[in-house]
């Protein structure tokens, strides 16, 4: 019963109370591009020609006063121009129009028409109301179709219209709502999965983010506890090294192993909070560029054709950059496992003045190629590592640097980071000057 009354309110809606813009939920009309310039030019053609039309057909066939059929053209056919903006106001208008040919028809000199309109309005109204169908409620679009049906056989019944041409001209009305209705209907529901499809690509841009951080947090932990457990140390063992220390300093080493410890508890509070029940592999301790052989020789496990290059004399690096050097590199390579499988991959580790570059090459690898090279990736253990680009992102601008990523001339792919280690700011190189910054 309820959904009887909706359609009945459907009747009042469609005639006069539902807005004449259409509805956002149902967008049926292409939003931009050639499509949406073409289709409007396709209306206005049609609109002219129908209209012309429409006056021929009232003036010659249907014998409609010259002075009259213009006017009444202008009501049946021509409104069908803002039908694809407005397509309420259009059927209305037109309604109006069905309403009146009929009794302009009878006044007239008497024709041997089938139905008293002229083809071409028939031709305009089913086209608005396939708009109507499209753009509106289905309530609203089935108010239409009926009051458009009971003007059809009313008004056709003054004119001396056969019944049985009313139930087509019925049945053509309902066969437009129902093709509109479905293309607004599919419409409709492509345009809420390509948003919730965003919706997801933000979300798990967001969560990757979240993540990569939570797990820089926790490498640096490692790191930070390692210092505040020596300087703990150091201060406690600091008065029995050191015979006859003065009460105060003695006071002093006391205070420092105080907060040395309580900064160490709280941090491992707080980094606690990060962890998962099961994430016994970020428990291990934090790697660094003394393991890149070890890597180089995972990554060759895989079907990858790695050759490694160190530049200039290493040196020793703070933790956060050390591991954060091996976490890039390791992040890159299983790029490259991923997404050119098979292929050659360079790795260079230049140490500069003042920064650490890295650099991460590969080709492009062929069919065949890669088809092996999934096989046996199936097969192997996988190079670990976080979230991709977006976790070297995060690691470059952690400790100040710089990172880039992009295609090569060539097809392959390249992965650059610069990571200070002085106090001087420093620029990534663009992925396609890869070759002539690594020298």
């Amino acid at each position: 019963m309820a959904g009887l009354s909706s359609y009945v309110v459907g009747l009042w809606d469609a005639a006069v109370r539902a807005p004449i813009k259409p509805v956002q939920a149902r967008p049926w009309w292409p939003g931009h591009g050639w499509r949406r310039w073409a289709l409007i030019a396709f209306w206005v053609l049609a609109s002219v020609g129908l209209t012309a039309g429409t006056i021929a057909e009232l003036v010659l066939a249907l014998r409609v006063p010259a002075l009259v059929a213009p006017f009444l053209a202008l009501a049946l056919a021509l409104p069908v121009v803002v039908a694809p903006l407005r397509p309420l106001l259009a059927w209305r208008i037109m309604v109006v129009g069905v309403l009146l040919t009929p009794l302009a028809v009878v006044l007239g000199p008497r024709s041997d028409a089938v139905w008293p309109w002229p083809v071409n309005a028939c031709v305009a109204m089913l086209l608005t109301l396939v708009m109507v169908g499209a753009s509106s409620p289905r309530p609203v679009w089935v108010g239409a179709g009926l009051l458009t049906t009971g003007a059809v056989f009313a008004f056709g019944a003054v004119a001396g219209m056969p019944f049985w041409m009313g139930y087509i001209l019925t049945a053509a009305a309902f066969a437009g709502l129902l093709f509109g209705d479905a293309t607004g209907g599919r419409r409709s529901v492509q345009a809420r999965l390509d948003e919730q499809r965003a919706l997801r690509r933000q979300d798990l841009a967001r969560q990757a983010v979240l993540e990569e951080r939570g797990r820089i947090a926790r490498e640096l932990h490692d790191v930070v506890a390692h210092h505040m457990t020596m300087i703990a140390i150091q201060a406690e063992a600091a008065p029995l090294k050191v015979p006859d220390v003065p009460p105060a300093a003695a006071e002093i080493f006391a205070a420092i192993n105080r907060a040395a410890r309580e900064a160490l508890t709280e941090t491992r509070t707080v980094v606690g909070l990060l962890r998962s029940d099961d994430d016994t592999a970020e428990r291990a301790p934090a790697p660094g560029l003394e393991l890149l052989d070890d890597l180089v020789e995972r990554a060759r496990s895989t079907g990858l054709t790695v050759r490694s290059d160190v530049v200039g004399v290493p040196r020793p690096l703070s933790a956060a950059v050390d591991v954060s050097a091996y976490r890039i590199v390791q992040e890159a390579l299983s790029n490259a496992s991923r997404y050119a499988p098979g292929s050659a991959v360079r790795v260079e580790v230049r140490y500069g003045p003042q920064a650490l570059h890295l650099a991460v090459t590969n080709t492009a690898a062929d069919a065949r190629q890669q088809a092996e090279a999934r096989s046996a990736v199936a097969d192997r253990a996988s190079l670990g590592g976080g979230h991709g680009l977006v976790g070297i992102r995060e690691r470059a601008t952690m400790l100040g640097g710089q990172m880039s990523a992009g295609p090569l001339p060539d097809g392959g792919f390249a992965v650059t980071a610069v990571l200070p280690t002085g106090d001087t700011p420093v620029t990534a190189a663009e992925p396609g000057t890869v070759g002539s910054a690594a020298g």
